[in-house]
């Protein structure tokens, strides 16, 4: 027995749409409640938020297309200006007929021409006799445009007395849209975040032809018992479950184990999924990168070609005050002679000194030191004289910012300043190169 059911739509249809939208059915149900039949006129506007990859996109562009409603769909990130965005709705609804040859350019300078010019649109393609759906997807840029746009696309239906809904999907709520001035309220409709067995489910209908469904879900089961705590991000997910399905195969591919030896193959995917967790999110390397790496058995930190920590750029004397201050964070201070000073004369090692330094200081974490000391390192690494100028001290303020520096105490203190250095030795070693 399906769960989507409408009267105005055939049994066949909406058993399609339910299979392309799983875990999703009851947002569609309320859906289909809302715009009910073709012809009936519908709430002018319809709010739609919910975190990211919580399928509202997915969801609405199925929905549409599916059901073969008459709908545009504009991006507002990629049409960031009123004017674009109106003339965007207008070339896609008048090529919204198949039979319609592809529209020219058109002018819209004001929400008066967009609502003459949209009237016309709708007569021309034979759309009088049916809703249109406009849908505006991250509409929280609409906030940035002129302060009429968003009210007049609130109240499109009743300025243009057309068949017509606006649809808003956003990742914020609605108490964030609405103007100090009033406007007409939409009808709000929330889409939640995914649970994990829904992830479960919808990552285990990808499964490879080649390869049982269970043998399929068994690998994403483990996937997300590493990943679910730090991402749920179903894109993401996606993205790691393709990425790391050959490395789970190979126990099997090369007849070391059976599908069904789950110890074995969590045996073998557990460094990489270990490895692949250094990289959520961050794309540091492309995928065949990853790949290349898979097969070498080697390190993500080893591949320098697109990490970012081989990009950065920071000005000359920037990249000696961030060596010189790792090297006061993490070498203690009665070391300093010993490292900078050319005559140091003889050191006496003492007990203490044996002791401690059995412990590595990377373990200890950064230091802070004064701002004096940062300025004797830096003049003792760098071969030629260095001034203490304006613009030196303007370099240290913007480390500060950019958080590889950060700044230990208050402004306040009659001893000076107090600085730590806060990145790692990998990244100083690619500076230092």
């Amino acid at each position: 027995m399906p769960n989507l059911e409408h009267p105005a739509y055939p049994a066949a249809t909406l058993l399609r749409l339910e299979s392309l939208v799983p875990c999703r059915e009851s947002q569609v149900s309320m859906l289909l409640s809302i715009f009910g039949e073709r012809q009936q006129f519908t709430f002018p506007s319809i709010f739609i938020y919910g975190h990211t990859s919580s399928g509202k996109t997915y969801v609405m562009q199925t929905l549409l297309n599916t059901l073969q409603l008459p709908h545009v769909f504009v991006n507002c990130v990629e049409h960031f200006t009123s004017r674009l965005l109106l003339e965007e709705i207008l070339i896609q609804l008048q090529n919204c007929s198949s039979e319609s040859t592809p529209a020219s350019r058109v002018l819209c300078d004001t929400f008066n021409d967009f609502v003459r010019l949209f009237k016309q649109a709708v007569t021309s393609q034979d759309l009088q006799d049916q809703t249109v759906y406009i849908v505006l997807d991250r509409a929280e840029q609409l906030r940035e445009m002129e302060a009429n746009i968003l009210p007049a696309f609130l109240r499109l239906q009743e300025l243009t007395d057309r068949n017509v809904t606006v649809v808003l999907l956003s990742e914020i709520v609605w108490e964030l849209f609405r103007p100090s001035t009033g406007c007409f309220e939409p009808l709000t409709l929330y889409f939640p975040d995914y649970s994990i067995g829904h992830l479960q489910k919808i990552l285990s209908n990808n499964h490879p032809p080649e390869y049982s469904a269970d043998f399929y879900a068994a690998y994403i089961n483990i996937l997300l018992g590493v990943f679910y705590m730090v991402c749920r991000d179903l894109k993401e997910l996606q993205h790691l479950a393709a990425l790391n399905f050959s490395k789970y195969c190979e126990p099997v591919v090369r007849g070391e184990a059976s599908e069904r030896d789950t110890r074995k193959l969590w045996k073998n995917i557990e460094p990489h999924l270990k490895k692949a967790m250094q990289t959520v999110y961050l794309r540091e390397i492309s995928s065949s990168q990853w790949e290349r790496l898979q097969q070498d058995d080697g390190d993500p930190g080893q591949l320098k070609g697109l990490s970012a920590h081989a990009h950065v750029e920071l000005p000359y004397y920037s990249k000696f005050l961030l060596i010189a201050a790792y090297l006061a964070s993490y070498n203690p201070v009665r070391t300093d002679k010993r490292f900078f000073l050319k005559h140091h004369g003889k050191l006496k090692k003492t007990n203490f000194m044996k002791k401690h330094e059995k412990t590595s200081n990377h373990l200890l974490g950064p230091k802070p030191f004064p701002l004096d000391r940062l300025l004797a390192i830096l003049y003792s690494i760098v071969d030629s004289r260095v001034a203490p100028t304006a613009n030196i001290f303007s370099q240290i303020s913007s480390l500060v910012t950019l958080q590889l520096l950060s700044l230990v105490g208050h402004n306040d203190q009659l001893d000076g300043p107090r600085y730590k250095c806060t990145v790692s030795l990998d990244f100083i070693r690619a500076i230092a190169r």
